[in-house]
């Protein structure tokens, strides 16, 4: 190629002014601080998730392990820590009369409240209702 052919750079349009040169980097800062933000949202959504997961896991274990057999299952409250996490589980009354007097009925329903609570503070709570052995009297 000849050097007539070649476009001459000595001309005003032959590059980048300095403030377009600005307003790009501009545009690449505000689209790097958007991805960032998404980055730090998800990062804070998935720790939240984690914790939930932690929770609802010891929950679980709370209710394979502390919550007694039927046949041992009495009114009352327990306490205690798995995990760092503590937990509590209330078992009481379900309401609305189940306890008929002249029955032969030999079991009743009970509510059983499962409470665990992190060390963060972020806590959950479950309600089931189990089978408990009606007093003899």
């Amino acid at each position: 190629m000849s050097r007539a052919a070649l476009p001459s750079t000595e001309h005003a349009e032959a590059g980048f002014t300095i403030i377009e040169v600005l307003i790009a980097l501009a545009v690449v800062a505000v689209s790097i601080l958007a991805i960032g933000s998404v980055m730090s949202t998800n990062s804070r959504g998935v720790q939240s998730m984690e914790s939930h997961v932690a929770l609802a896991e010891t929950a679980q274990a709370v209710m394979a392990t502390a919550v007694p057999p039927r046949a041992e299952l009495a009114e009352g409250v327990r306490t205690g820590v798995l995990r760092d996490m503590k937990w509590q589980v209330e078992v009481g009354p379900l309401g609305g009369g189940w306890a008929v007097p002249d029955a032969d009925v030999r079991w009743i329903p009970e509510l059983v409240k499962v409470h665990v609570r992190s060390a963060s503070g972020a806590s959950l709570e479950l309600h089931t209702v189990r089978l408990m052995r009606r007093p003899r009297r």
